[in-house]
Parts: structure tokens; sequence; C-alpha cells
């Protein structure tokens, strides 16, 4: 059985603003060179980890282009939502995106968090299953580690959105090391939502895959090196990872906007100067609605209805104001 995993496409119809070549042109060109590493490797089924889209309502237009290239793959291609694919990071929402509508055509398999996909090929058996993005999903390792796998599979997949690191990262980021789920009965743990991605890592004989996002939006020096990959996975007797990396993808110093990344690093600092000034004044950590939401959810003595509630509002306002 050989499986082909990409992930955080981020598909949209406008240019980010550290771009500076035609950023709908180029994916296309990437997700046709992914159509073509289908065919010629001769991949049975495709597996995508989240942030399909750049946005959940993204427009129809935008949507029937990647589609109409997606098709030409043939395979079953499968997903877990990412933060970017859901209303008020709540996956209870995905029958209200465009990712939603893509799973009800049967297009797309979204993968259950409860109920594990099975799929086989030349008497490989392999259990699929998932943990989407919620907004508390680093809070705790739980969700990173398969507790059981079903009978007569040969191999586990566990598809995750989250901040599933190889090393210790930014203070005040939540994130998941690998070291803390080792336990985990999935013989494969596929993350995304780290755009930097990591070397395939095998240990007890677990291994755990992030080939980094598909694209480069961020103008930082780390992603102008980056090039843009996919993971071929192959199930036999035994696991095999490799990763190949995209010839359409152009070196990062050709479209991302190195003008942009040194104005950026001298407003960085005087945004440290001026977070530094309240800081002495009063904590002051985020300033993104739903950091602030991480905030309050993890505090001590919130209920989980007040919890649930939050994250209510939140999705109708972003439904509302898109």
């Amino acid at each position: 059985m050989r499986i082909l995993y990409f992930t955080d496409t981020h598909i949209k119809g406008t240019n980010p603003k550290n771009r500076k070549d035609d950023f709908l042109e180029s994916l296309q060109e990437k997700f046709r060179e992914i159509v073509s590493i289908v065919r010629e490797n001769n991949v049975d089924f495709v597996i995508h980890g989240g942030d399909l889209f750049d946005r959940p309502d993204i427009s129809t237009s935008v949507v029937s282009r990647f589609t109409t290239i997606l098709k030409n793959i043939e395979k079953p291609i499968f997903i877990v939502s990412g933060n970017h694919d859901i209303f008020g990071h709540n996956p209870a929402t995905i029958d209200r995106t465009m990712l939603g509508l893509l799973k009800s055509m049967d297009f797309i398999k979204v993968i259950s968090r409860d109920k594990p996909i099975v799929i086989e090929k030349n008497g490989i058996r392999v259990s699929l299953t998932s943990l989407p993005y919620t907004y508390d999903i680093d809070s705790t390792p739980e969700g990173y580690i398969l507790k059981e796998v079903p009978e007569n599979m040969d191999y586990s997949i566990h598809v995750v959105h989250g901040m599933l690191l190889d090393r210790p990262f930014v203070k005040g980021i939540p994130y998941t090391l690998i070291d803390d789920i080792l336990e985990t009965a999935a013989d494969i743990t596929l993350s995304g939502h780290y755009h930097a991605g990591f070397k395939t890592i095998e240990k007890n004989g677990k291994y755990f895959v992030n080939p980094g996002s598909l694209v480069r939006v961020t103008n930082s020096l780390k992603e102008i090196e980056r090039i843009p990959q996919v993971a071929i996975i192959d199930l036999d007797s035994d696991i095999k990872v490799e990763m190949l990396q995209l010839t359409s993808a152009k070196p990062g110093i050709e479209v991302l906007d190195r003008t942009e990344m040194e104005n950026c690093m001298f407003r960085s600092e005087r945004i440290v100067q001026f977070k530094q000034s309240i800081d002495s004044a009063m904590s002051f950590e985020k300033m993104d609605l739903n950091d602030i939401l991480l905030e309050v959810t993890l505090s001590e003595g919130v209920s989980d209805e007040v919890k649930e509630e939050a994250l209510r509002r939140i999705a109708n306002s972003q439904m509302k104001g898109y």
C-alpha cells in the first residue's frame, strides 16, 4: 500500500502580502504536480493534514478551480479539519463550511474523530483516525495518544492538526512534544498545523511525520530556505517514509518579499518595545481573539458550559462577519 500525505495548503483567492508571485497560480501548479506524483508513483490513497482552505467560507469559484484539479487524482482522498477549515475553532461547524460541502458530495472523506475508517490494498488493512483542531488541542497530549486499534489491522494511522513538535517551542504558545505521546497505539502519527514541519522521527517503532506546509506565506528566513514537499508512505511488511520536494515550488527568494520581511523585523522590534512598556503595568500577552479565548478557557474555575458557549458565540460572530 502506498499513501501520499501533504498538509496546510491554505487555498485562498487573494495574494498574501509576503508573496510577490501569483499565489493562486503557484498553488495550482503544486496541486497539478501532486496529481502527477500520485500517478507516477502508483499511490493508492491520499491524506491531507488539514487547513485545505485558508478560511471556512472561501469563494465557490476558487473551490471549483482546485476541485477540478483534485478530481484528476482519481484516488480516495482523506482529510482532518484544521483551524482554518472551520468556524471558531469548532469542528462541529464543518457542515457550514466549504470543506463540509466537499464532504457532503463525498468528494473528500473527512476522517472521524470517533469512528475509524478502514482502507485496504493488497491484503494490507489500515485504520485511519483523527484529531481535528480545537481551541484546546495542545492543553494536554491526550488527544494525540491513540488508545486502541480495531482488530485485524496491520497498521494504524492517526492524523492530527495541532502543534506537535520534535523540540520545545516559543514560550507562551501551546504545543505538544512527540516524546510525550510515545505511548500512542498508532503506528504512524501524521501531523500538520506547524508549517515548518520536521524530519521524520521514528521512536519505539512509532513514526511521526510532518512534511511542512505546501505553501510559504510568512517572510522568515527559514521559510525562504524551505522547499515545500510531500511524504510518500509505503506499508508492506514494514514502514517506509520518503519526502519528495516539489519541483514546481520556486526558490523562496523568488516568491517571498524580503523587503517586506525586513520591514516586518523593524515593526516587530517596535512592537516588542511597546509590549514591554505595557507589561510593566499589566499582563498583556496576546491580542488575537482566539488566543484570548484560549487563555480564558484554560483558566481555572471556568466550567465546560462556559467554554462551549464562548466557542459558539465566536463561531456565530465569525459566520456573520465573513
